[in-house]
């Protein structure tokens, strides 16, 4: 297979490394191709611009793995709308037919559920611009390749952690976390998790579904995994008090379609993957 990443930053690079170790032709596109490792072929590429490079010939599949410059709604329109068109435009450009496109969501299309559970077949409804874009760039990623013969697939990732991901480890460190008040939810995946995904559901026997959400088995509350990281680095537990809002909603996402494909998890929850990551393990790419 030749795989195409659109998109070849952290997580990119991370399943591109898997894609190349099960000995699949790895191209990837990104503005700095030089910073990649050597079993992925790089291409200078700026997806938010038309004109991309060509796309390799007899491409089996395409993952588009993008991330916005800011926190800001045109940047996020740039990214993802902009890439998933600019994306498409080039295959149909080069006359290209995957078998699948994968595009990278997140589970901000959600937005917040009071705590209830979320899955696959809960209708999107984002509460800010970040989901409300990537809703859009699903719905576009399926317009556009409906009756091409090429499958269509959105993976809805929970948080990213992971190397070089640390966020909620450095603020127990530094002093700065605080435990909400109220009950609140999180849903999360180790950077090498999504990773496999991405693999898993690129090269998986028989027809994926549309879409699929990308966390682990717990999704715990927030002042547990606070708790928890406190006790592992010998710290004191932060306070209690007004945590400002939930980031991406208080919900609770089900990752049983995902499982149910036949795909299990290195870092099932929050234990495995933060001890795993305090013991110094992992690789962070550029």
């Amino acid at each position: 297979m030749t795989i195409l990443l659109a998109g070849c930053g952290d997580l990119g690079t991370e399943a591109g490394l898997r894609f190349a170790a099960l000995g699949h032709r790895v191209v990837g596109w990104r503005r700095s191709p030089a910073k990649l490792p050597d079993a992925i072929e790089g291409a200078a590429a700026d997806l938010s611009t038309p004109g991309l490079p060509p796309v390799p010939a007899g491409a089996t599949a395409v993952v588009i793995a993008v991330a916005a410059d800011s926190p800001s709604e045109e940047d996020y329109r740039a990214a993802y709308l902009g890439g998933v068109t600019h994306v498409l435009d080039a295959l149909e450009r080069d006359g290209v037919k995957p078998q699948r496109v994968l595009f990278v969501s997140s589970t901000a299309v959600y937005g917040d559920s009071g705590g209830g559970w979320v899955d696959e077949s809960t209708a999107p409804a984002p509460t800010g611009f970040s989901g409300r874009v990537l809703v859009e760039a699903e719905e576009l990623l399926r317009a556009r390749l409906v009756g091409t013969g090429t499958t269509p697939v959105s993976l809805r990732l929970g948080g990213i952690y992971g190397p070089g991901r640390t966020r909620l480890i450095d603020q127990v460190r530094t002093g700065s976390a605080v435990v909400p008040e109220d009950i609140r939810y999180t849903n999360r995946i180790h950077r090498d998790d999504a990773a496999a995904a991405i693999v898993h559901l690129v090269t998986m026997r028989g027809e994926p579904a549309p879409t699929y959400v990308g966390a682990d088995n717990d999704a715990a509350e927030l002042g547990t995994v606070l708790r928890f990281l406190t006790a592992e680095m010998g710290l004191s537990e932060p306070p209690v008090g007004a945590a400002g809002p939930a980031r991406g909603g208080n919900k609770r996402c089900s990752n049983e379609l995902l499982r149910s494909s036949g795909f299990s998890f290195t870092f099932p929850s929050f234990r495995e993957g933060y001890r795993d990551i305090l013991a110094g393990n992992g690789v962070r790419h550029p």
